[in-house]
């Protein structure tokens, strides 16, 4: 089982980055998939997921409005896009798969953003 995050890097506030997250191992398209940030010193908190079939998203009040998560079945891929960025932002973005049916909870190895003029 593989997660593999891309996308990261250094970005000024106001401008977009979109990370992928790559997968392999496993059924993708059975999995719920979310994106985790974690910052110096603070908890990983849940920013944005997807529902294993269908459109269903959920994101964190702080990234309401300026985030978009998606995923693409075909390609065992899931996106984040991130607009409007803010220096609060900065974090290690984590991917996570889900399945609650058997407990099956993967993760990937983290990318760093980070908002900085």
């Amino acid at each position: 089982v593989q997660l593999v995050e891309s996308g990261g890097g250094l970005v000024q506030p106001g401008g977009s980055l979109r990370l992928s997250c790559a997968a392999s191992g496993f059924t993708f398209s059975s999995y719920a998939m979310r994106w985790y940030r974690q910052a110096p010193g603070k908890v990983r908190e849940l920013v944005a997921a997807i529902r294993s079939y269908g459109s269903n998203t959920n994101y964190a009040d702080s990234v309401k409005g300026r985030f978009t998560i998606s995923r693409d079945n075909a390609k065992n891929t899931v996106y984040l896009q991130m607009s409007n960025l803010k220096p609060e932002d900065t974090a290690v973005y984590f991917c996570n798969a889900l399945r609650a049916v058997n407990g099956n909870n993967y993760w990937g190895q983290g990318t760093q953003v980070t908002v900085s003029s």
